[in-house]
């Protein structure tokens, strides 16, 4: 699982490193490629291939597909990109998402459980104050906390 926050850059070429924790999770499971995608094109995702496939098994078997399952996969299509993790632990961003997300320079990269999210780190910090969870939320959660756990 993949968890916690790692700031990191995205060099000239488009290539973000991935940070030492987060390139230890994925060669302990024998990562060696990723698809990268978005749904708003505000962030990247980062998915390890094998979680993906799964990901995309479950909407298959969600039954016919319907108009949000196709917008999503229209999205996921659009921004998406299979690559390779380089020997440097690099991977290369596709160059669309990299523009809509602002994605050159600093970035800090999330740990979301079976993926990573790629963030512009200027731009998340201006808007951290909307990530304020409200009461509702938090009860929200603590429930789910209360079912699973």
């Amino acid at each position: 699982m993949f968890r916690g926050n790692h700031p990191a850059k995205v060099d000239e070429k488009g290539r973000l490193k991935l940070p030492a924790a987060f390139k230890q999770l994925l060669e302990a499971r024998d990562v060696t490629q990723v698809y990268i995608t978005s749904v708003d094109g505000k962030c990247a995702q980062v998915w390890p291939l094998s979680e993906w496939e799964k990901h995309e098994a479950m909407l298959a078997d969600s039954g016919a597909m319907d108009d949000a399952v196709d917008k999503y996969l229209n999205l996921t299509s659009y921004y998406g990109h299979q690559v390779e993790i380089d020997n440097q632990a690099r991977v290369l961003l596709p160059q669309i998402l990299r523009g809509s997300a602002q994605l050159d320079g600093e970035v800090t990269i999330f740990g979301k459980l079976t993926y990573l999210e790629v963030r512009n780190r200027e731009i998340f910090e201006q808007n951290l104050p909307a990530y304020t969870l409200t009461a509702e939320e938090r009860q929200a959660i603590a429930a789910k906390t209360r079912r699973t756990g």
